[in-house]
């Protein structure tokens, strides 16, 4: 990030590390899957192809993280467990899960047609992930134990509750049925009741399904005679379980007991509360700005991949802007958002409590839907490519506490987007001119903003040509809700005329105070008091290019608990 007079405001970033010797677990979990599988008309209580997905999807995962050593799912939920001395992007927890869930949700959306051939995906998959440190093998050992569990109880519960739905009986009434009995009781009454012995079923739906790493001879290279040069490789495998807690599985598994460790016993008894008390994470500070800042992973090799246009490739910003449209859509209490490149900030109100303020449940959300939307949306902008990597994004959430500190933060990244972009731009337009890249790096060591002004001046020939750029290029892009009369209601007499909401992406200078002044429903407040630090800043400051899309009032489009973390939700088989 370049060098700016508002970099005061990465002293409000907090460092999240998760110290050695704790153990790093992943949890994901779908975000209103029930409502996603309804519309995708999943098969009840259990639907074999929705959770090969959901395996495919862990174990690519477990081959593109290799400090990723064991993980175990079922239904719409995953854990993934790390080696026990990763070192995985300095051990912060917000950019592990981020980068986690995020490759996960874009890996679902493309490997959907492998499953669901027949069927078009209706809206984005999105999913929520928190972070667990257990502090010892027997930590792990009782997370494992317990969700195991709870595949076993819920999967349980499901298969009666749907075969009672089969037999003619109503939702609440099969519900009233089934309310306080214990697990013989359904065994019991699977058999007399629908012929079912539940030990039967197939194990992915009573046992949920492992992914762990196993050492196979793979062949690198053959012999001038032909005979194969083998060496040991690492290889994801999926296998099923009893118990994935108990020493027989594990220890069973040399790449488990050297990365992770040995169980020392058996679990006898499992503690949810105990294991809960290790999950990673905190509320964010009441009262404060809430902003989740969204990055793109690896995306100079994924842009070069997909031949972006350097500097700037048009479609590919109007791609990001799109999703985060969908994502101002979805979640009401963003108030605004701003993104330049591969990057984009998203502004929580400051009295928000979606997900009770947890930052984990908030910027898992986030990143996970603008990175399906992401894949979803892919061919609308590039029809004639094909999506070669997956895409995905590293998130974190920071805490500003007033007005003032927000607004320079969203000046610090346009002031950002400004430098970066010019120095783009020259740097392109001499590669193109026949300088190596190297060259071109050195030629424009040093030099001040003036300067690449002349320089782009005398290349292309025309007088001050870095402001005929597109302001979307120099500026970035705000996206926000836009207050507006309904012109419906307004063409209809005397009935009084309702104020209707709608999402507008503009690129416009968001530093100077006169924008805020013209949109005080962003914010909510006067600025009186706020004096942006003095920058320099291309001119034409006062014109606007706005997009309009999708007027929508309706409260939400998704039911969902907000307010509940992942492994706090109550315990269903969407599946």
């Amino acid at each position: 990030m370049a060098n700016s007079k508002y970099e005061y405001v990465k002293s409000f970033e907090v460092e999240d590390e998760i110290m050695l010797p704790n153990i790093i677990v992943v949890n994901i979990d779908g975000r209103d899957f029930s409502r996603f599988s309804e519309m995708h008309e999943f098969m009840k209580p259990n639907d074999k192809r929705a959770l090969e997905l959901m395996n495919d999807c862990a174990k690519m995962v477990s081959e593109q993280f290799p400090d990723i050593i064991f993980s175990y799912g079922f239904s719409n939920e995953y854990s993934f467990v790390f080696k026990k001395e990763t070192n995985f992007y300095q051990r912060r927890a917000s950019k592990i899960f981020s980068l986690i869930i995020s490759y996960f949700s874009s890996v679902y959306v493309t490997k959907w047609k492998e499953f669901f051939p027949q069927t078009e995906m209706r809206f984005p998959p999105s999913f929520q992930s928190q972070v667990i440190s257990c502090a010892s093998m027997e930590v792990l050992q009782a997370y494992l134990a317990w969700r195991q569990r709870e595949c076993h109880l819920s999967n349980q519960y499901n298969t009666c509750l749907w075969e009672l739905i089969r037999n003619g009986k109503s939702g609440k009434e099969a519900e009233e049925i089934l309310k306080g009995t214990h697990k013989q009781d359904k065994n019991e009454l699977l058999y007399e009741g629908f012929n079912i012995n539940y030990k039967e079923q197939e194990a992915i739906f009573r046992q949920g399904t492992c992914i762990l790493k196993t050492e196979v001879q793979h062949i690198v290279k053959y012999n001038k005679d032909g005979s194969p040069v083998q060496r040991l490789r690492m290889k994801a495998i999926k296998v099923h379980s009893k118990n994935i807690a108990s020493r027989s599985f594990w220890n069973d598994y040399l790449c488990l007991c050297r990365e992770l460790g040995q169980f020392a016993e058996d679990v006898n008894k499992i503690k949810p509360d105990y294991v809960k008390s290790f999950l990673h994470g905190s509320k964010m500070m009441p009262s404060t700005w809430i902003v989740i800042r969204i990055d793109g992973c690896h995306f100079h090799r994924f842009s070069d991949v997909h031949e972006f246009e350097k500097p700037n490739d048009a479609q590919a910003l109007n791609l990001m802007n799109s999703c985060a449209v969908g994502v101002l859509e979805e979640f009401r209490d963003i108030v605004f958002s701003y993104g330049v490149s591969d990057e984009y900030s998203f502004v929580l109100k400051k009295e928000s409590q979606l997900y009770q303020r947890r930052s984990s449940e908030i910027v898992s959300a986030i990143v996970s839907l603008f990175s399906s939307m992401y894949t979803i949306k892919w061919k609308e902008f590039f029809p004639q490519k094909e999506l070669k990597h997956v895409p995905y994004f590293d998130g974190r959430a920071v805490c500003y506490p007033t007005s003032e500190i927000l607004l320079d933060y969203l000046a610090w990244r346009q002031v950002d987007c400004h430098i970066n972009n010019q120095y783009n731009t020259c740097f392109w337009m001499l590669v193109k001119s026949g300088k190596s890249k190297s060259e071109a790096q050195n030629y424009l060591k040093g030099t001040q903003s003036q300067e690449k002004n002349e320089l782009l001046t005398q290349l292309s020939g025309i007088i001050d040509y870095y402001n005929t750029l597109p302001l979307m290029f120099r500026r970035g892009s705000s996206v926000f809700w836009h207050m507006h009369d309904d012109e419906k209601m307004a063409n209809r007499g005397n009935e009084p005329v309702r104020k209707c909401c709608k999402v507008v992406v503009e690129h416009c200078n968001i530093i100077e105070k006169s924008f805020w002044e013209a949109h005080p429903d962003i914010l909510g407040e006067k600025l009186s008091c706020w004096k942006p630090l003095r920058c320099t800043f291309p001119s034409d400051s006062h014109h606007l290019t706005r997009r309009v899309t999708c007027c929508d009032c309706e409260v939400s489009k998704f039911a969902r608990y907000d307010n509940l973390s992942p492994l706090e939700q109550p315990s269903t088989n969407c599946l």
